[in-house]
């Protein structure tokens, strides 16, 4: 599988890795900073973006698909960051592919079981005809019931685009990863401990990490550091740009 992605900047490489529903694009407010010093690579995941899309989806997958997508760039090594599933793609990838991870940066999220939390998502977008609307405001309201936040649709929306007929359409498939969605909150696999340096980032107003969490995080990544910004929930480079790009370029 050959993953859409965006890349700027010189010099070692740096891949980031997106979350659920989002893309490699949710990544460049903070991008051009990384670049002042990296050469950025911000590819979309599989069932994600303008990647393929493809009906199977869980961890091992989507580590392969990095795997094969830094051979195919002539990587050998970088140095990978992951946010929400990004994170736990990233951790796959360093326990499967180690020999490809020189560092590893994981953004609020933990190698544990999650529980399904954003099934009501699936189950608004899912419902949407999109064939039978012309503006994208209607979509926006149409999803207001399900969805009362207006960052969370927009977000979303993100991945609305059109087809070949000018239809609006999902980018992503959003049935293919609604079905695997109970693989995606599954613990990870078990493997050999990858011993190079790992940078866990904690945002404080989330609880995706919690201190319960430190012992398998350190089983896993015996040299893992744990950082908390303490302003950030969840969506850590978005909420704290500025402190995640300095609390990454330091680790890195």
């Amino acid at each position: 599988m050959q993953l859409h992605f965006k890349q700027l900047g010189h010099g070692e490489p740096l891949v980031l890795l997106h979350g659920l529903f989002g893309s490699g694009d949710n990544w460049f407010g903070v991008a051009p900073k990384l670049a002042e010093k990296f050469r950025v690579l911000a590819p979309d995941l599989r069932n994600h973006g303008y990647s393929p899309h493809h009906p199977e989806m869980d961890y091992p997958l989507l580590a392969a698909d990095v795997a094969k997508f830094l051979a195919a760039q002539k990587i050998e090594s970088a140095a990978v960051v992951g946010h929400s599933m990004g994170g736990k793609v990233a951790m796959q990838l360093a326990l499967d592919f180690p020999e490809r991870v020189n560092k590893l940066v994981v953004v609020d999220m933990a190698p544990r079981a999650y529980p399904r939390a954003h099934d009501h998502i699936f189950g608004a977008l899912l419902a949407l005809d999109l064939v039978a609307f012309q503006i994208r405001a209607d979509i926006e309201a149409a999803l207001a019931p399900e969805i009362p936040s207006l960052n969370l649709r927009r977000f979303l929306l993100k991945n609305l685009g059109r087809d070949e007929r000018g239809r609006f359409a999902w980018k992503m498939n959003v049935r293919g990863v609604a079905e695997n969605y109970t693989r995606l909150g599954e613990i990870l696999g078990a493997g050999q401990p990858f011993t190079k340096p790992a940078l866990f980032i904690r945002g404080g107003k989330s609880d995706y990490i919690t201190p319960a969490d430190e012992p398998d995080i350190r089983r896993r990544f015996p040299a893992a550091e744990i950082q908390v910004i303490a302003t950030a929930g969840h969506w850590v480079p978005a909420d704290a740009p500025e402190e995640f790009v300095c609390c990454v370029l330091g680790f890195l």
